[in-house]
Order: structure tokens, then sequence, then C-alpha cells
């Protein structure tokens, strides 16, 4: 055999070998991909017996970050009795006794409690979500704690849980049947399931309940970066023997067990009124003065109310709220000079002889009221005991934006969402309520559930603004300390809508809120995202990455927010001399002074000359008329320097 016949077999063994072992490689891929899918179908079909008809657990996606909802299917979460709270096409409501009967039938012979105080079993009773207890079953509860008084906006603890798991308001949600919707915070992938027990008060004034239990269900809300615990919803179904809307509800992981919470269920009005605004964790670094610049230029916008979690806050800023919410403040406004001492607020105090000072006045020089627009501000506590950006996103700011967002449903007309920096400021319209009427008469907003504003940042490393440095006006001082009249130059490019974005909605059409966009809408209802020539979000921060680098980026001048400059002046100029002794508020800083300009520097130096016979040879030596020879001239002049001037900036 030749040589050459040996190659070809050669290579055609190693072709049927190669061809052989891709064929194995494909069919082991097929078989593990088998073996996947039929893990997954397993687990599914094990977890929709097991639990699901419980609680609906959150999901285990993360894959694509916060783009994602995370948990499953939210449109089965919002039904009503059709098809709505529960799936009961396999556990009707009739159905429920006779599983509690077999639960109970089971004890004895398997050694489980059913309903008892002792520790859950590892496979807790089937009650379909949102089935109430039968009464013979709810008697035999523990009652009302006496010992308890209902909170409203407080974060209280729910025992008995092997995680971390806080309530911290109830709100009845009429939206799609009758729902009890509770904030709060618990671990974010499998949380335990939890029971709501309503309290129904036997009369008026009375301190007799009694109650109605439902299991309930836990819903974690979005945007929690995958931390082990989130802000969520307790959804409780209001069904059973007693339809009425309760006064109160607890949640208890055990039914049997004692209620460590009882919150006051908040059932508002439909009487819409003026736009509310929420900032959560105010810190304590805030200033006065920027906080009533906050306040007041909001309020010029068309703000009327103001609910604040706080967190951490300074004294003084401490005290100019308590004011606002006690009503504590002028009745007129004050033109504002910066040469004005504070006075005390009785008249009988005020030094006549002060001529600068001006009290206040009822009416302005044309006959007309001056009186200053009311503000109402609402403080609620938020010390929820879990460790920020560790344990839970940004202080748990995500309960706090929902439980604004149903605190304020029916009661005002547009909530916005917004942080202590940040302005939404119109371009064509005065306040806030003109840009929505006049985005109406231009667009078709019938559906719109939310207005969304792109974010434009103002540097606070930006320089401030000349005008600050030429102005030699009464209020010169007072002007150069607001941020909103220092700060004009902001980055040219504005970020896309649903990146640093802020919203104004319409409460009622929202389901869950976000920090930047509406997570869900009711059906029907979508968010419009308003035009930037129409109005933008100021938000005035240091660069968002540390450093000052920022600064370098394109930047554009933008002094929209100096529209209001001679009212937003008069109104906090007005407050702060009002507060200045009680609050114990600092001076008004003097305006900066324009720096000098940069002056051109000039670096001189001397450079001595090289002597001209070293380069040239030697000419012919001619007596000079002095009697002195040309080379002692041309050595004497070799040895003075030249001045050379090097110009720089």
């Amino acid at each position: 055999m030749s040589s050459r016949t040996k190659r070809m077999k050669k290579t055609s063994w190693g072709a049927r070998e190669r061809a052989g072992m891709s064929f194995l490689i494909v069919v082991a891929f097929f078989a593990v991909f088998g073996l996947i899918i039929l893990t997954e179908v397993l687990m599914i079909d094990d977890r929709g017996r097991s639990g699901s008809i419980i609680v609906r657990h959150g999901s285990n996606g993360g894959r694509f970050g916060e783009s994602v909802p995370d948990y499953d299917d939210v449109k089965d979460d919002y039904l009503d009795d059709t098809g709505i709270f529960v799936r009961e096409t396999k556990y009707g409501g009739a159905a429920v006794k006779n599983i509690l009967k077999n639960q109970k039938d089971l004890k004895n012979s398997i050694g489980i409690s059913v309903l008892t105080d002792s520790a859950e079993p590892r496979n807790p009773p089937v009650v379909p979500w949102g089935q109430m207890l039968p009464s013979k079953i709810e008697q035999t509860l523990p009652r009302f704690p006496a010992d308890m008084k209902p909170t409203d906006g407080s974060w209280e603890i729910v025992n008995g849980t092997r995680y971390k798991f806080f309530v911290f308001s109830a709100f009845y949600d009429r939206r799609d049947g009758k729902l009890v919707r509770v904030i709060g915070a618990t671990k974010t992938r499998g949380p335990e399931k939890v029971w709501c027990r309503f309290w129904y008060q036997t009369g008026v004034n009375s301190t007799k309940y009694r109650s109605a239990s439902v299991m309930a269900r836990v819903k974690i809300i979005r945007e929690n970066w995958n931390l082990k615990y989130s802000a969520c919803f307790i959804l409780c179904p209001i069904r059973g023997p007693y339809p009425e809307i309760p006064h109160a509800v607890s949640v208890v992981s055990k039914i049997r067990a004692a209620p460590g919470n009882v919150l006051l269920l908040r059932n508002t009005d439909n009487d819409p009124d003026f736009t509310n605004r929420t900032f959560s964790n105010i810190p304590n670094s805030i200033g006065a003065l920027y906080l009533l610049e906050f306040l007041e230029l909001n309020n010029l916008l068309g703000v009327s109310h103001f609910t604040f979690y706080n967190h951490t806050i300074g004294p003084k800023a401490s005290c100019v709220l308590q004011h606002y919410v006690n009503g504590d403040l002028p009745q007129h406004i004050v033109p504002y000079e910066d040469a004005s001492p504070a006075k005390a607020r009785n008249s009988s105090m005020v030094d006549t002889t002060d001529a600068s000072y001006h009290m206040p006045t009822k009416y302005n020089e044309d006959n007309t009221a001056q009186l200053k627009p009311k503000i109402t501000v609402n403080i609620l506590p938020w010390n929820l005991r879990m460790r920020s950006q560790k344990e839970i996103r940004t202080e748990g700011l995500f309960a706090s934006l929902n439980d604004c967002l149903y605190r304020s449903m029916y009661r005002y007309s547009h909530v916005a969402l917004i942080d202590l920096d940040e302005f939404i400021i119109p371009h064509h319209n005065d306040t806030l309520i003109d840009l929505i009427t006049w985005l109406s008469k231009r667009i078709n907003n019938r559906n719109t559930g939310a207005y969304s504003f792109q974010n434009a940042f103002f540097y606070l490393q930006f320089a401030d603004d000349e005008h600050m440095y030429t102005a030699s006006d009464r209020q010169a001082h007072l002007r150069a300390a607001l941020t909103t009249q220092r700060k004009t130059r902001r980055r040219s490019k504005l970020h896309p809508q649903k990146q640093r974005s802020k919203y104004i909605c319409k409460p009622e059409a929202v389901i869950e809120a976000g920090n930047h966009f509406v997570w869900e809408f009711c059906p029907g209802r979508g968010s419009l995202n308003v035009p930037a020539d129409a109005a933008i979000l100021h938000h005035y921060r240091v660069c968002e990455f540390g450093g000052d680098d920022c600064i370098k980026t394109p930047s554009v001048v933008d002094r929209t927010a100096h529209r209001y400059s001679n009212r937003l002046l008069d109104r906090v100029g007005t407050v702060y001399n009002y507060l200045k002794d009680v609050c114990s508020l600092p001076d008004v800083p003097r305006a900066p002074t324009k720096p000098p300009p940069t002056r051109k520097k000039e670096l001189k130096i001397r450079i001595p000359l090289k002597p001209e016979n070293d380069k040239k040879p030697a000419e012919t030596t001619k007596p000079h008329p002095n009697g002195i020879s040309n080379s002692a001239i041309t050595q004497q002049s070799a040895t003075v320097p030249m001045e050379v001037i090097l110009k720089t900036r």
C-alpha cells in the first residue's frame, strides 16, 4: 500500500472521528437542555400546587436590571370579584371550611397544628389568597389590643416573622373592587405569608371592635437593586360578612398571634385640590434658607401642600418646618430689604425709629391685598430599621413615594414626586397648573396619567451668575444666597426621558409609583413626555461622580428661574425676618464680590550675548579716535546681557 493511500485512509478516519464527536456533543446539548426544561416544568407545577395560592412570591429575575418587574404578571393583581383578587378556579370560597376542616382532621395523624401559636408547619394550610376566615374560627382569634392606639405614618413591626417585616400605613383602594393596601417593607425574594385582620367599630366612638381576617398577598415594589429587603404592598381584599370599610387593620404572621401593629385605615374623600409634592429623607445638612426657597418657589409654581418624610433634619430647618406645620407665619408679604434687621413678631416690640424695617401692611400702594398664600405641610417620621444601601435601597425611598401617592389620592388633583434639590420650571406658563391646562389644549391628554419632565443638571461647581456681581438693588445679598438665582449655568444636554426624569401624576391613575417614572398605571392610562421647550426639571447638585470634571461638559446659561425673582425674594425675605430670632437663623450672607480679572504676567530672563570674535574671524585692528581699539569695544559689548521678556497668562 502506497504512502498516499495510507494518508488518505488516515484522513478519512480522522474526519469520521470528528463527526462522531460532534454528534455526541449535539446529543449531550439537547439532553441537558431537555433536562433543564423538564426540571423547570416540574418546579413550576410544584410551586403552583403548594405556594402560589397562598402568597405570590417574588420572581428570581433581575437579569435585565430595573427595567423588568421583580415579580410576575402584575395584571392579575388588580381585578375584581369575577376573576379578581384570587385564583379561585381550583379553590372556591365555599371550599375553605372543608379545607380547614380537613387540615384539622389531619392534626392528630401527622402532628401539625393548623392555626395555633406554635411554629408554622413546613407546608402551611392551603387557604386561597383573599379568602376570609369563617366566623366560627374568627371568634376564637385574639381580640383588639386595648393598649394599642391605631397609628398612621410610622413604621411598626410585624411580629413572628423570620426576616424583618415592617408596615407603615394603610389605605382603602376603591378603584377596582374593595381593597386595603398596606405600605410596608420586607424580604425581596420569597416574602413570608401574612394575614390582614380588619377591625370594625361596634359603635360611634366605641372602643370595642369586631374583626374579620383574610389571607394577604405581598407584592414587592420594583427598583430594589436586588437587595435583601424592599418596599412592598400588602394587598387585602374586603369580603365576607362585613363588606363595609374597616376602621383599622393589623398585619400578622400567625393568625392566632396577638397583633403587634394597628394601622389606621385612611379613606380619603373625592375632593380634588391643587398639586401636592413629597420629598423623602430630609438631610441634616439642609439649610433653613434653602428650605424656605424650596417651599416658597414651589408655592409660586402652584403647590399648596407638602409631605415630608423626615429621616434626619437639623434644628434650624426643623424649627422653620414646624412653623409651616402650625401655620405660624406672617399673613402679609413685606418688600424685603437687605438692610432691614429682623424684629420681634409682636408689633409692640418694634423700634419705630428704625426706618429701614417695614411692618406687614394689609394693602399695596394700589390698594390691592398682599396676603401671603397659605402653605400646608405634613411631616412624617421615617425611622425604618434597615441599613440603607446595604439591606434596602435609599432608606426605603419607594415606600415613601407610594405612601404619598395613596395619601394624596382623591384629595389633590396632581402629585409631584421630586427631591429637595429639584424644581419643575415651566417656560411659557407661570404655574404648573397653567402648564397642564396649556398642554391639555394642545395635546389630547384624556388618557394621560402622568407628565414626565427631562432632567437638567445645574452643577453647583459652575460659576455663579454674573448678575450676582453687578446687581445693586436692595435685595442683592438675599438674591445671591438663593440657589435658583445664583446658579444659572446648566449642562446643555438634557437626560432622555426615564433617566433622571421626574413627573407629576394624577394619583387615581397610578397603581405603583417609581422614582423617575410611573411603573404601573390603571388600565387605559399612560405617561406624557413634556417637550423640553415647555418645561424641564432643574436639578441643583454637585457632580454626580465626584470631583469637578462635570464643569468641563458643554453648558449653557438658563435664567428661566429669574422670572420669579422679585416675588420669591419678597416671600423668602418676609418669612426669614419673621423667624430669624425665633429659630436662631444666621444673618443673610453678603453677596460675593466679582473676582479681579486675570492679568498677564511677564517673565523676564537675562541672557548674556556671546562675543562676536567667537563667531567671526578676527578683523584688522584700527585705531579709535579716543585711543581705544576696536577689539576692546567688541569685548566690552559682548559682556552686556540682553533682556528677553516672555509673556504668559
